[in-house]
């Protein structure tokens, strides 16, 4: 027979099992892990150097990046936790890098020009940008 004690290990053992995971969508905590986006052989650390290349700070205001607060295209703050890429593009790891590409060719007519970016430095660059959450 359980001791009280042990009893109770057990019953806030299986309550936390039971509701531990609806805490994650408290304010300021981080996304599920199932909802983590990563971009596969991307390199955060090149895609920093890449959106200063390519001049994406003249436009966008992105975090770590250094420059002024642009305000031409939208700020890119918590870009992992977006949903979709320029308000209708599912935001996929494979949908960023073609948008980083041929934002015309997606989206005709948009601010975001084609500057020449390779799937490479599309790949990198979206690496960083994955990992600007909360």
């Amino acid at each position: 027979m359980l001791g009280k004690h042990n009893r109770s290990y057990w019953v806030v053992l299986l309550l936390v099992a039971l509701f531990g995971g609806a805490c994650t969508g408290l304010p300021g905590s981080s996304p599920p892990a199932g909802n983590m986006r990563v971009m596969p052989e991307g390199d955060a650390a090149q895609g920093w150097q890449k959106l200063q290349t390519y001049g994406c700070h003249t436009c966008h205001t992105i975090p770590g990046v250094p420059g002024f607060e642009a305000v031409v295209g939208p700020p890119l703050n918590r870009w992992a936790e977006r949903h979709y890429i320029a308000g209708t593009l599912p935001n996929t790891p494979d949908n960023l890098v073609l948008w980083l590409q041929f934002p015309q060719s997606i989206e005709p007519g948009t601010a975001m020009p084609n500057l020449g970016v390779s799937e490479q430095d599309a790949r990198d660059m979206g690496a960083y940008l994955y990992t600007l959450r909360r």
